[in-house]
């Protein structure tokens, strides 16, 4: 037997969001396109005999962070030390770095004994939406395509630990991908995205400075998915507002990941953090 890691291509890629999709994770069907430009160097393929066999996801930001998603081996594969090789060579990859993954409950033990602590728990939110306030006073519901981009970049720092310019600009920009900004007096007080997935629709990230435009931005982006059928919110369970915004839309439980870090928690506006962006990419 041979085995070897590297850089996916594009198809190996596209593979490894089938891989996700069989896991149960509802990856959006646009994904792939915005994952590739975050990090090219940053998605991994472990291939035993040539065929790959496991993936895994080391997309590095800034100077400082990383985060780890994908981390996927198929059933033949498995029990075989594969998984763990393509493991070492995506940490090399992020080494020296603060790194974070959204961790299923399965692979939670194994993940602390690589050193990653919890620091909270997501849940992620699905159903049918039911309607809602879709206004808050004083604020103005606008494309976020429509807004200069660094508006747009300086405030997802408030929720995010790194600059991901290239990545939230192929997000906004991704075909089947609705972005909605909140304004008051000019100023963005509120960011949301919607993206169609293997069932349903998912919003991320969903930041707002209040649960009011919060959940006029969630009815908004409700309003303009391309399709009817269940919303997808992952939250963060520490935010109280949050899970009573998706608990008043209707929404239940029905998925849920540890965030965990190999270093510190990193400073963000957790109080404005209402759903992530991805669990796969942070």
């Amino acid at each position: 037997m041979s085995y070897k890691t590297r850089v996916m291509s594009a198809a190996e890629l596209d593979l490894a969001v089938e891989w996700a999709a069989s896991e149960g994770w509802n990856p959006g069907l646009n994904d792939a396109l915005a994952f590739r430009v975050a990090d090219p160097a940053g998605f991994l393929v472990g291939l035993k005999d040539g065929v790959p066999v496991a993936s895994i996801s080391v997309v590095r930001y800034g100077a400082d962070f990383g985060f780890l998603g994908f981390y996927i081996a198929t059933l033949e594969a498995r029990g075989q030390g594969l998984g763990y090789r393509l493991w070492q060579a995506g940490m090399a990859h992020l080494a020296g770095r603060n790194v974070g993954l959204d961790g299923v409950p399965a692979q939670q033990a194994n993940y602390r004994k690589s050193g990653f602590t919890l620091a909270w728990r997501n849940v992620r939110f699905g159903g049918v939406p039911q309607p809602g306030k879709s206004a808050a006073p004083g604020v103005t519901l606008v494309d976020a395509r429509t807004l200069p981009f660094t508006a747009l970049a300086q405030y997802d720092r408030r929720f995010f630990p790194a600059p991901r310019d290239a990545f939230l600009a192929a997000w906004i920009g991704t075909q089947g991908h609705h972005g909605l900004a909140a304004l008051r007096n000019g100023d963005v007080v509120g960011l949301g995205i919607v993206r169609p997935c293997r069932e349903g629709h998912k919003i991320g990230p969903l930041y707002a400075e209040s649960r009011d435009v919060a959940g006029a931005l969630f009815q908004g982006l409700c309003a303009a998915r391309s399709a009817d059928g269940p919303v997808f919110l992952d939250v963060p369970e520490p935010n109280a507002a949050a899970v009573a915004l998706a608990e008043g839309a209707g929404l239940k439980p029905a998925f849920e990941t540890a965030r965990m870090y190999t270093g510190p928690a990193p400073a963000i506006d957790r109080t404005g953090l209402y759903g992530v962006t991805t669990f796969e990419l942070g």
